[in-house]
């Protein structure tokens, strides 16, 4: 039997007028359209008249892309970055930096009220830095398009899965981004040059790391061009031509760890090229300091830190507190966290795997931590949150939280149970300028009992 096919309408691209009422949690703005179906409109501002092309139909809801502005908003501002409104990396250049931030803010406020059905008592002041030149860590697309002159190397475009070609890019580290012409026409020199998906980068505080994704066997022609890259421009090249277990040096071939420190705690971090670290490393030395302040550790305290990676923030509060006990879910993030207890010379720090994610989690298959008491607990989860380490807080008995977040319905979600059924109230809460110009929200809340 022959298969149906779907019966849909044929997209109207008729230009249209529209009023942006509000702006979605992408960044979009946000209005009626005549027929009264809400629109998305991609680069319109809260305030805006615009007019738009429609790119998707839904039953209930129309995605659309600005074309004009005919009304600008007063808070619009004109994009820094020559490809913005093309590349997918950031999408509120055109909203000025000091109103993005509060736009972050009033959607932290609306999760916390729509899904966790709470309120912090008081706000904290938003956690800001840099808003150019931030990002330490990217991950680039790779493609070679002969009709579009070879080798493109950038990030994805918005709504599509086609790389913006990107020969500067105004929020990686300055240094990074001078790099990408040359990297560009290294790749495109290579003998499999068509079977280079990515290159993800890392910057540490003694020096920069790239790993390059390739399909095929690279030619010895080919690893001596990569190395001639690494060596004039003074980094570390690895290659990746499998899974995370394949990756490996190129040059040098016997490379220095990388690390990063924070002078405040006389603390250095040593990480693999692999492991996750903070995108931005001012906003990391500031959270991880307001954390530590904000959970007012002790030197008779242990302090739990929950989702701790490579011992991000463990290995400063091991500086403050009696006894720390980080717990990851990742057994090698574990090995890094635990070596670098040895490097700073810490003894009264310790590290365990624990499936965090995981309900019938016992201590005699995570360890004996589950069944001790703690004074003060940190949480810093991916962006799923916490929700079943949550449902344990009350055993532990701690006095204090603090929620570090990347995602804030997950945060609002997991507030509403600390607070609505576990009896804690949340006295604190704001959010943190990790990602300028982009929608992504991080924010920091802070929990205290009855």
């Amino acid at each position: 039997m022959a298969r149906r096919r779907r019966n849909r309408k044929k997209l109207d691209l008729t230009p249209r007028e529209i009023q942006i009422e509000s702006m979605a949690h992408d960044g979009r703005g946000v209005g009626r359209g005549e027929d009264g179906k809400v629109v998305f409109v991609d680069y319109a501002l809260p305030g805006e008249k615009v007019r738009f092309v429609p790119v998707m139909n839904r039953k209930s809801y129309l995605f659309g892309s600005t074309i004009e502005v005919l009304e600008p908003s007063e808070h619009r501002v004109d994009p820094k970055c020559a490809v913005f409104g093309e590349c997918g990396g950031c999408v509120l250049q055109h909203l000025d930096e000091g109103v993005q931030i509060q736009y972050k803010q009033q959607q932290l406020l609306e999760n916390f009220k729509k899904i966790g059905d709470v309120q912090p008592e008081s706000l904290l002041e938003p956690m800001t830095g840099q808003h150019w030149g931030y990002r330490r860590r990217a991950r680039l697309g790779a493609k070679f398009v002969p009709k579009k002159g070879g080798m493109i190397v950038g990030f994805r475009e918005r709504n599509t899965s086609y790389i913006q070609p990107t020969d500067r890019c105004e929020v990686l580290y300055p240094e990074v981004s001078a790099l990408l012409p040359d990297l560009r026409a290294t790749l495109e020199q290579t003998s499999c040059n068509d079977k280079i998906p990515q290159v993800e980068i890392s910057v540490a505080d003694n020096t920069t790391v790239m790993i390059i994704r390739h399909l095929d066997t690279f030619l010895q022609s080919d690893l001596d061009l990569l190395t001639a890259f690494a060596q004039r421009n003074e980094l570390q090249v690895f290659l990746q031509p499998g899974n995370l277990k394949s990756v490996h040096p190129l040059y040098p071939e016997n490379p220095d760890p990388l690390y990063y420190e924070f002078p405040e705690f006389d603390i250095r971090v040593e990480f693999l090229p692999t492991d996750f670290i903070q995108v931005n490393a001012g906003i990391n030395n500031q959270l991880v300091s307001r954390s530590i302040d904000l959970l007012d550790v002790q030197e008779d305290d242990r302090v739990l830190d929950l989702f701790c990676g490579v011992g991000n923030f463990t290995l400063p509060l091991a500086r403050r507190a009696k006894h720390v006990i980080g717990v990851e879910g990742d057994q090698a993030l574990v090995n890094r966290a635990l070596h670098n207890k040895e490097l700073n010379d810490l003894e009264h720090v310790d590290f365990h795997f624990g499936d965090l994610f995981k309900e019938d989690m016992t201590s005699s298959s995570h360890g004996d931590w589950l069944d001790q008491q703690f004074d003060k607990i940190l949480l810093d989860p991916p962006r799923s949150g916490a929700a079943e380490m949550v449902k344990r807080i009350p055993q532990f008995n701690a006095s204090k939280i603090v929620y570090v977040s990347c995602g804030p319905a997950t945060l609002a979600r997991d507030a509403g149970v600390l607070v609505n059924e576990h009896g804690y109230r949340m006295t604190q809460a704001g959010v943190i300028d990790m990602f300028p110009h982009t929608a992504h929200v991080e924010s920091i809340a802070v929990f205290e009992k009855g």
